[in-house]
């Protein structure tokens, strides 16, 4: 059994990595963190737990080397290098759900957060978006788990990019559930504010955008324009992904690339001809579902699905690890989308 750390484990992506990690085969939750309900029960602050896994949560700020094969660091961007450099041992498996480890080229990250005090952790780490990043993921020790938006995008446009298939600029329209702000206190996540309501908020702005540019810069020098919009729902992420095609394709050809590009990846589903993602059909999933439609002038439009705190964070934490150290990709990981 793999002894498992959670450091930070009262957020969401906490909870969510709890809910699934109790039902994973090869899993032991040994260590869960929180400087805010040290001493208290987890079973306590989230009744959902109760008869389920009863941990005591033990502070963060402690010495907890040595303590697991894996820690999932669920901790704010700028403190979660911070605690990688006490934890880290060459033995261990970190997987980062902050930005600290996602960037290669730390000039973006500090422009884009703040200075980084852990470079030396950083030319280790992987991003770790597993149907890209594979093979460098199998026996990495430092992972950047990648953002929820993102994770949508990335996987929306990534097989075109792979065959050099776009000219034009990528306009993504992303919308999220309020989940995707966290679980801090916030004026514009409570309920009065986001209740029958629909608002872009972080125009131009938004963190994700370096994140989500710096990987089409792998493959073509496109810009892209990324804005993020906040529903009132709980969680889900749906992205609707605008560019141009060098040259026109029906749609059924780029559907075809899409199933050949992802026939290996079990969390990726492509939509037939005609029928379109819906994030209803993928809440409480590791699964990230795409549809699409090209035009006779070359426009191509990609909507894509994720559950924001699953295949957008501790979902994918998981399967990250599992690739890490070698298991089934899958493990943890089954759980059909819950409907209605």
């Amino acid at each position: 059994m793999l002894n498992v750390g959670i450091i930070g484990a009262t957020g969401y992506t906490g909870v969510a990595l709890i809910s699934l990690l109790i039902n994973h085969p090869l899993v032991k939750i040994t260590l869960v963190t929180s400087n805010t309900y040290k001493g208290k029960r987890i079973s306590d602050i989230f009744p959902l737990f109760r008869g389920l896994f009863e941990e005591t949560l033990v502070p963060t700020d402690d010495d907890h080397g040595d303590k697991c094969d894996v820690y999932f660091l669920c901790l704010p961007h700028g403190t979660s290098m911070a605690t990688a450099k006490t934890l880290f041992n060459d033995k261990s498996v970190l997987i980062d759900l902050s930005a600290d480890f996602r960037f290669e080229d730390l000039s973006i990250y500090e422009k884009t957060y703040i200075k980084h005090i852990a470079p030396e952790l950083a030319k280790q780490a992987v991003f770790g978006l597993p149907e890209l990043y594979k093979d460098k993921i199998r026996g990495a020790k430092i992972i950047g788990n990648p953002g929820c938006y993102p994770t949508s995008a990335i996987l929306a446009f990534y097989p075109l990019l792979k065959e050099g298939l776009l000219s034009g600029d990528i306009f993504i329209d992303s919308k999220s559930g309020v989940s995707g702000a966290g679980r801090d206190t916030k004026i514009g996540s409570l309920f009065c504010e986001v209740s029958e309501g629909f608002r872009a908020y972080n125009v131009g702005l938004h963190r994700h955008e370096p994140e989500i540019q710096k990987e089409v810069n792998k493959y073509q020098d496109l810009q892209v324009m990324f804005t993020p919009h906040l529903l009132p729902m709980n969680r889900g992420i749906l992205s609707t992904t605008y560019s141009r095609l060098k040259n026109p394709y029906k749609t059924s050809d780029i559907l075809d690339l899409f199933k050949k590009t992802y026939k290996d990846e079990p969390f990726v589903r492509i939509m037939d001809e005609g029928v379109y993602p819906d994030t209803r059909f993928t809440r409480f999933s590791n699964f990230c579902d795409i549809g699409l439609k090209t035009f006779e002038d070359g426009r191509i439009v990609i909507i894509s699905t994720i559950d924001n705190l699953i295949k957008g964070a501790s979902g994918q934490a998981i399967q990250n690890m599992n690739v890490a150290i070698g298991i089934e990709e899958t493990l943890g990981l089954k759980t059909p989308p819950q409907y209605p």
